[in-house]
C-alpha cells in the first residue's frame, strides 16, 4: 500500500457503517462515494429513483467518451438484520480469526471497498479507454435501482463500455450465466355471504387456491418454453409464494391474492413463460361468480454472457476457479446493465454462502488480494 493510500479495510468499515437496508435511503451513503470517486477525478452523476425518495444510483466516469472500456458495478444496499443472532453489531466491523464480519462485507460493500482503495494510485488524466463506476440501489428487492438506470438510459440513448465486472461475491470464481427472476400476483374476486348460505357467496380463495394448483401443474409447460428457448437444462423453478384472504372463519372471502415466483432460465427472456403460465389460469375452473387478474410486479432479466470475452481474458490470472458450472444461484444487476451493451461478468471476494445471514464475513486477506486483482485488471483494461 502506498503512503496515503486508504486502507481497504477502513473503507469497509466506513461503507458498513452506513445503514443501506433496501427499506431505507441510501443518499447519505452514496454522498461519499460521490465524494470519494470526484476526489479521484471522476465525474460523478446521480440518478435518483422517481419513486422511492431517497434512493440514487451513481455513474462515475472517467476517460474518453468516444472509446470503449470498463465498467465496476456493485449495489449499495443490504439486507435486513432484524432478529438474526449476531455476535457483534452488524453496523460495525468485526475483525475475528481472519474474517471482517458485518452485514455487506461480504455482499457486496467489501468490492465496493476494494474498488476505491485500487483505483487511488490510477492516473485518469491519461486513460486511453472509458473507465466507468456504477453503484446502484435496491439490488437486494428485485435489482429495481439497476432496472430504473437502464430505461433512464435508454431513454436517451446512451450505452456502457462493453466489459462490465459485477463484483458480487463469488470466491473469486468467474460466474457468466444467472437466472431471472419474475414476481407475478393475481387478485380475485368473489361474493362475500354468510357462512351457513356459502351457495350465496362466490369464493375468492377457493378461486386463489385453485389458480395456485394451475400454476404448480404449469411444469411440463415450462420446461418445454425454455427447451424450445435454447436451454439445455428445461428448468425452470417456480415458487407458490403466499396468498392471503378472508376475514372471519363465518364469511364466505371476497378477495383473495396470490403471489407466485418463477426463475427465466440465463440468456431466456420471461415472456415464453408467463403465456404458459396465463394459458394454465384460464383455463383453471374457478367457482362461478368468481374472477381474477393478473399482474407482473417484478421482472429481473436473466443473464448469460459469452465465454472468452476480454474482460475474462484479464481476469484469467486471478480465477480461483474449481471447475464448477459457471451460473450463478442468485440474480445480479447484470440483467438489465447488459441491456446498455455490456457484457456481464459476476466476479469477487466472500462467498454468498455466508452472505444475508448473522455474522455474515469476508475474509480479509481474500479482499485485500482483490485491491491488487482489480487494480491489475484496470490497469491493463484502459491505462495508458
Amino acid at each position: 500500500m502506498s503512503r496515503g493510500a486508504p486502507d481497504v479495510v477502513a473503507d469497509l468499515a466506513t461503507l458498513v457503517a452506513f445503514p443501506t437496508v433496501s427499506s431505507r435511503p441510501n443518499l447519505a451513503l452514496q454522498a461519499f462515494l460521490a465524494e470519494r470517486c470526484e476526489a479521484l477525478g471522476f465525474t460523478v452523476e446521480r440518478f435518483e429513483d422517481p419513486e422511492e425518495t431517497g434512493k440514487a444510483t451513481l455513474i462515475c466516469r472517467a476517460g474518453p467518451d468516444d472509446a470503449d472500456g470498463l465498467v465496476l458495478s456493485g449495489h449499495t444496499d443490504v439486507v435486513p438484520t432484524e432478529g438474526q443472532p449476531w455476535s457483534s453489531d452488524p453496523f460495525r466491523v468485526d475483525a475475528r480469526d481472519g474474517r471482517l464480519h458485518g452485514r455487506g462485507t461480504a455482499d457486496m460493500k467489501g468490492y465496493v471497498a476494494a474498488c476505491l482503495a485500487a483505483l487511488h494510485a490510477l492516473s485518469l488524466g491519461n486513460l486511453r479507454r472509458q473507465l466507468v463506476l456504477v453503484w446502484t440501489h435496491d439490488e437486494e428487492i428485485g435489482c429495481r435501482g439497476s432496472a430504473k438506470l437502464a430505461a433512464a438510459m435508454r431513454a436517451r440513448d446512451a450505452r456502457l463500455p462493453s466489459a462490465c465486472w459485477i463484483g458480487e461475491p463469488t470466491g473469486m470464481r468467474l460466474l457468466r450465466r444467472h437466472a431471472g427472476h419474475v414476481a407475478v400476483e393475481l387478485r380475485c374476486r368473489g361474493q362475500a355471504a354468510h357462512s351457513a348460505y356459502p351457495e350465496l357467496g362466490a369464493n375468492a380463495l377457493v378461486a386463489a387456491m385453485r389458480l395456485a394448483e394451475a400454476a404448480v401443474g404449469t411444469a411440463p409447460a415450462l420446461r418445454a418454453a425454455a427447451l424450445q428457448a435454447g436451454d439445455a437444462s428445461g428448468r425452470v423453478p417456480l415458487n407458490v409464494a403466499s396468498l392471503h384472504s378472508g376475514d372471519a372463519v363465518n364469511i364466505v372471502p371476497d378477495a383473495a391474492t396470490l403471489r407466485l415466483g418463477f426463475r427465466p432460465p440465463p440468456g431466456c427472456g420471461h415472456e415464453p413463460f408467463l403465456a404458459a403460465l396465463d394459458a394454465a389460469f384460464a383455463a383453471a375452473e374457478l367457482p362461478a361468480g368468481t374472477t381474477f387478474e393478473r399482474d407482473v410486479l417484478r421482472v429481473t432479466p436473466s443473464l448469460r454472457t459469452a465465454a472468452d470475452t476480454e474482460l475474462e481474458r484479464l481476469l484469467g490470472p486471478h480465477l480461483h476457479d474449481d471447475g464448477g458450472d459457471d451460473c450463478a444461484g442468485f440474480a445480479t444487476d447484470g440483467g438489465n446493465l447488459a441491456s446498455l451493451g455490456c457484457a456481464p461478468l459476476i466476479f469477487g471476494p466472500g462467498r454468498i454462502e455466508v452472505a444475508h445471514q448473522a455474522d455474515e464475513y469476508v475474509e480479509e486477506a481474500e479482499l485485500r488480494g482483490s485491491v491488487a486483482v482489480i487494480r491489475d485488471v484496470v490497469a491493463r483494461a484502459i491505462a495508458g
